[in-house]
């Protein structure tokens, strides 16, 4: 009969001899990446160097004559211009147009006597802000180095009223002005996608009563999604269309509801789309398994209670029917799509290969697929495509503590890497197997790391995935070698190997061994002898003193009062008595 500690013994070694294999095939992989690295980057900094343009500012026009201006401006009167998004400002009598863009900000304290009106602008040797406008900021940058700007105009008014209307028609005008920037900026990188062709003479796939996230103007969208020749196309109740092009989606991702309380359909986009007003690069449409109707006869009644099994019952049958119509659904796209020369095809994530974690604020259940790893139940999604990964790192890997933090650090060193964070250590194991087999390099540390400044170091560094410094002699850590706890396994039998005529040989090796052995052994004896003579010697003095001791001790105790002057006469029979 085998024992439980033989048990136990057998898998913690089998589980130590699976974790050096995976830490050999982590080496060798490293190796091979970076050198996968070198080329890549050196084919895209080709194409950066060919494609690089240089961003002009746009000089600030809105006035081309004097006659341009308004007619009714006075000649000492603040005047807004909301057409050309200009303020007037009289200066000496005259009246100067300033774009609304150039004012930083601007200031109406309260009213005593009179009325003040203090305006800020953009101006060099001061930093401009991360609010400034872009265009500002580089005409800032042109102009500085001979142009004279002004900083503030403050004006005075005994008449308040004009003052606050100039003020709040400014504060109205900068609001205007920053919306249609951020406007600009969310569809400066837009890629303009096809128009959809509609499916004619033909059945289309079509899902109803679905539920598109992320939703227009903060209300719940629902409505039909629908497959036609290019691409896919949602109609919701209210009229709202999205469009999805088959040649944008980078993975398409079907989640069954087998734990959850959702079946969904995700897009995980190459390029960003508009949604109501803002980018998106995920669209997913779901239905909850929930039934909306549920008819309770008030007379069928038993101590088995059947209304709760019929509820069971139709919920099984409810998450069965949703998952065959959605899985239905996604077979006809695929066949629709391959009709008429597109690729698509949906992945599924591998449940028993998830684990728990936190990515952004909450708990969630992670899952990897054929190509990502994401959660696509809770908002924000959280969807990282396993292309884009250069390197995954653990955090907080100790023997104390009972979780610990994956950062996957992104190709592009410009953007910080993506964080899971407070994932049991039980799962680290099945992670670190997984990561090997889709052939992504590892590493581990004991603590948290400050990578927004790791990254700004690699990121400027042209030799960071060699392993030679500049003088290409010096040898150092290639790629994100320097993050191995434990440096390189191996490094010592191989270097002991190579060398010829280090004379090491088998032999010789057990015989040092021995010899170390028997040199151990004898430290361990000499230092049992010393420990039992000072026990002994402790026992000694736990043991006391004799009677010649004692009456020596008293006599010279008594010699002592003598000298003090101390009465001899009283304390002489009391230790007589003591001793008796």
């Amino acid at each position: 009969r085998r024992s439980g500690r033989l048990a136990a013994n057998s898998s913690s070694a089998a589980d130590a001899e699976g974790a050096a294999e995976r830490e050999r095939r982590q080496i060798q992989l490293m190796a091979r990446r970076n050198e996968e690295r070198l080329r890549e980057l050196a084919r895209n900094s080709g194409k950066k160097n060919r494609d690089e343009k240089t961003a002009k500012a746009e000089e600030l026009d809105s006035y081309k004559r004097t006659k341009d201006l308004p007619d009714n401006v006075l000649p000492n009167q603040v005047k807004v211009d909301m057409a050309n998004q200009c303020v007037i400002l009289p200066i000496c009598g005259n009246p100067v147009p300033f774009h609304i863009s150039t004012i930083k900000n601007v200031v109406l304290p309260d009213p005593d006597a009179a009325a003040y009106l203090r305006i800020n602008f953009y101006t060099a040797g001061m930093a401009v802000g991360k609010d400034a406008p872009e265009n500002i900021a580089k005409l800032v940058q042109k102009y500085a180095p001979y142009a004279t700007f002004i900083r503030e105009m403050t004006f005075r008014s005994l008449d308040s009223h004009s003052l606050t209307t100039a003020f709040r028609q400014i504060s109205e005008l900068r609001k205007r002005a920053r919306m249609k920037e951020l406007r600009d900026q969310e569809e400066a990188n837009l890629v303009k996608q096809d128009k959809l062709v509609r499916t004619k003479n033909e059945r289309v796939p079509r899902l109803s009563d679905l539920t598109m996230r992320p939703v227009f103007a903060g209300r719940k969208t629902q409505g039909n999604l629908e497959a036609h020749s290019n691409g896919l196309r949602f109609i919701s109740t209210r009229g709202e269309i999205v469009d999805v092009m088959y040649p944008n989606i980078k993975h398409a991702i079907f989640q069954p509801c087998e734990n959850e309380i959702m079946v969904l359909i995700h897009f995980h986009l190459k390029n960003p789309i508009m949604v109501g007003k803002k980018k998106q690069q995920d669209i997913q449409f779901f239905t909850e398994v929930i039934d909306a109707s549920q008819a309770v006869d008030a007379g069928k009644r038993s101590m088995y209670d059947p209304d709760e099994m019929d509820d069971e019952q139709r919920e099984r049958q409810l998450r069965k029917r949703l998952n065959e119509a959605f899985k239905d659904f996604c077979r006809k796209v695929e066949q629709v799509a391959k009709k008429n020369g597109y690729s698509l095809e949906f992945d599924i994530p591998y449940r028993d290969l998830g684990f728990s974690g936190n990515p952004h604020k909450e708990m969630v259940f992670i899952q990897p697929t054929l190509n990502c790893l994401c959660n696509l139940t809770e908002t924000p999604f959280f969807v990282v495509d396993l292309s884009n990964v250069d390197h995954v790192h653990f955090e907080r890997v100790t023997f104390m503590s009972k979780a610990f933090d994956m950062v996957l650090i992104n190709k592009d060193f410009t953007k910080q890497p993506w964080r899971v964070d407070m994932i049991p250590n039980e799962d680290k194991d099945a992670i670190q197997e997984w990561l090997t087999d889709m052939e992504i390099s590892y590493t581990e540390g004991p603590m948290n790391l400050n990578w927004k400044q790791i990254m700004s170091t690699v990121d400027g560094d042209d030799r960071f995935y060699m392993d030679t410094e500049e003088d290409e002699v010096t040898p150092k850590e290639a790629g994100w070698e320097f993050l191995r706890m434990f440096g390189k396994d191996g490094d010592g039998d191989s270097a002991g190997s190579g060398d010829d005529d280090s004379g090491y040989s088998e032999n010789s090796g057990d015989e040092e061994s021995e010899e170390e052995e028997e040199e151990e052994e004898e430290a361990f004896d000499s230092e049992e002898e010393s420990e039992s003579d000072y026990d002994a010697d402790e026992d000694l003095e736990e043991q006391g003193m004799d009677w010649d001791e004692m009456e020596r001790e008293a006599a010279a105790d008594d010699r002592r009062r003598k000298r003090d002057g101390a009465d001899v006469e009283e304390s002489r029979p009391k230790r007589r008595n003591r001793r008796r």
